[in-house]
């Protein structure tokens, strides 16, 4: 925690970034600012009870204040009480970038490691395409969030999604002979490459609204076109470009959520499965992971109202390890044969 204690009686005071502020009504007709706020280390839920000024006094969303508060506890999660906040003034002397919630990775880094994916595609044209649209966005993309408040909601957070689910691609078709690797890779690459178009950002560089086009088309469908676009420039085959299009159209999974259409081919299929799966799982380890170990979280509205247990058997990281390779796993499975075949007895013995 960044927040200082400043007296005897719990109370802190400190730099905080104010990821969300919203103006609420009490039963009893008072009004009240429910916000989260980030200290540079930590999330916090935090209320500023009988709010009194006009709403444009309310703190903006990815701007820094200074609160004074005590720290205490709501349905077994730290919760923030704002007694006195401010904007930050130039005397403050304090850097909006060290309280902006970043990946741990730099994005030249993992824009480097997705390349290498590219790289070794046994397919030209998908390479091709890979490459050229990279390439067109790299600057766009290199510190995007994946998204405006959910999963990823993090500079670099985008890279970082795309990173996690090249792994998962990559162990999947190691594990099924019959998967495309090199289409299910391409697919993963470039599924959310247009979220450039559809997100706006704020001077921190986080999400903090929706472009028109990102209203009125999102990213599925932007997807396609700057596919149909890039691809047609590329000389890329009308098949090739036509399987990423439906990849990147129906990698939502249902119209609920936004797909153009179902997932209709094995490729599409996974790329869907896993992209909700490496987001629900920064979903679920963003929510326990400052939860006491044996308590559950308060219910989450993007998975369906659950409430989430910190078993508290392993510590709860949202850090994906960089380091990681698939042939890891295959050098592990090596191993383990040749093992087992020193450890077989001679025939006669």
């Amino acid at each position: 925690m960044k927040l200082q204690q400043i007296d005897n009686l719990g109370t802190l005071r400190g730099f905080v970034l104010v990821r969300m502020c919203e103006k609420k009504q009490t039963k009893n007709g008072g009004f009240y600012l429910d916000m989260t706020i980030y200290d540079g280390e930590n999330d916090y839920s935090a209320k500023c009870w009988d709010f009194k000024g006009p709403d444009e006094n309310k703190p903006k969303p990815n701007s820094l204040i200074l609160v004074k508060g005590t720290l205490g506890t709501y349905n077994n999660q730290p919760q923030f009480r704002v007694e006195r906040f401010r904007n930050v003034l130039e005397s403050d002397d304090v850097n909006i970038s060290d309280f902006i919630p970043s990946a741990s990775f730099e994005g030249e880094d993992m824009f480097r490691e997705i390349l290498s994916f590219v790289e070794n595609f046994e397919d030209e044209e998908l390479k091709k395409l890979a490459f050229a649209v990279l390439n067109d966005y790299k600057e766009k993309i290199i510190e995007l969030p994946a998204a405006f408040r959910l999963h990823h909601a993090i500079r670099g957070g985008l890279l970082m999604h795309t990173l996690s689910i090249c792994r998962l691609a990559q162990a999947v078709a190691c594990l099924y002979p019959s998967v495309d690797a090199d289409l299910l890779l391409c697919g993963v690459i470039l599924h959310d490459v247009a979220k450039s178009e559809e997100f706006s950002l704020s001077p921190a560089g986080l999400v903090d609204g929706y472009t028109v086009p990102g209203t009125l088309i999102g990213h599925l469908v932007k997807g396609a076109m700057i596919i149909e676009e890039i691809g047609k420039r590329e000389e890329i085959s009308d098949n090739t470009r036509m399987l990423i299009e439906h990849m990147l159209l129906s990698h939502h999974g249902i119209p609920d959520y936004g797909a153009a259409v179902r997932p209709l081919f094995l490729e599409a299929e996974i790329l869907s499965a896993l992209d909700t799966l490496d987001a629900d799982i920064y979903e679920i380890e963003s929510t326990v992971k400052d939860i006491t170990p044996g308590a559950f979280s308060n219910k989450v509205w993007a998975l369906e109202d659950r409430k989430f247990l910190n078993h508290g058997r392993k510590k709860t990281v949202t850090d994906v390890d960089f380091n990681w390779r698939i042939e890891k796993i295959i050098e592990s499975a090596d191993e383990t044969e040749e093992n087992e075949d020193n450890e077989k007895p001679e025939e006669g013995e």
